[in-house]
């Protein structure tokens, strides 16, 4: 009978990207995961859009200062800060850094979740050190019907419809 070898632990950091258009809940929910984390280490990277941030900020009231909050806010995750999520990862996760369970990204509601997912498959080092665990895509659910079905402005796109 043959044996069958089975696949070795990933060792790589997970890592949780939260998605979804401006109000769906993405804050909410970050600070929900990180209030019940049963003694779980997490680094969280807040993406802002502008230089007045408020998100890190509503994070950082409700959890524990234990947490590793970091705030971009020199523009979208997905074009202008891809970079810096990148160094910021590496260094999170460089050898001799402090052991995390895991990493959540909250994008901004402008964020297109493709190019922030490519991070993970483009840049060497952090496909050794990280692995994407999973993109949520969060829609507040009393409104997004509604939102679905905003008509905009010619050349103006539906973020809501982008995000989901």
């Amino acid at each position: 009978m043959a044996s069958q070898t089975e696949a070795a632990p990933d060792a790589r950091v997970p890592v949780t990207v939260l998605i979804g258009y401006l109000g769906a809940g993405k804050t909410t929910l970050l600070n929900r995961i990180l209030t019940e984390k049963q003694g779980a280490a997490y680094a969280v990277i807040v993406n802002e859009f502008g230089e007045l941030g408020i998100d890190d900020r509503l994070v950082k009231r409700r959890v524990n200062a234990e947490e590793d909050i970091f705030e971009m806010n020199n523009g979208c995750i997905c074009c202008t800060v891809r970079a810096d999520l990148s160094r910021i990862l590496n260094k999170l996760l460089a050898p001799g850094m402090k052991h995390l369970d895991g990493v959540i990204v909250e994008t901004t509601g402008l964020a297109d979740p493709a190019p922030v997912a490519q991070t993970f498959f483009v840049d060497e080092v952090l496909k050794e050190r990280a692995r994407l665990d999973a993109l949520v895509t969060v829609v507040d659910a009393k409104h997004v019907l509604d939102r679905l079905a905003e008509e905009k402005p010619e050349g103006v796109e539906n973020e809501a419809v982008e995000q989901v």
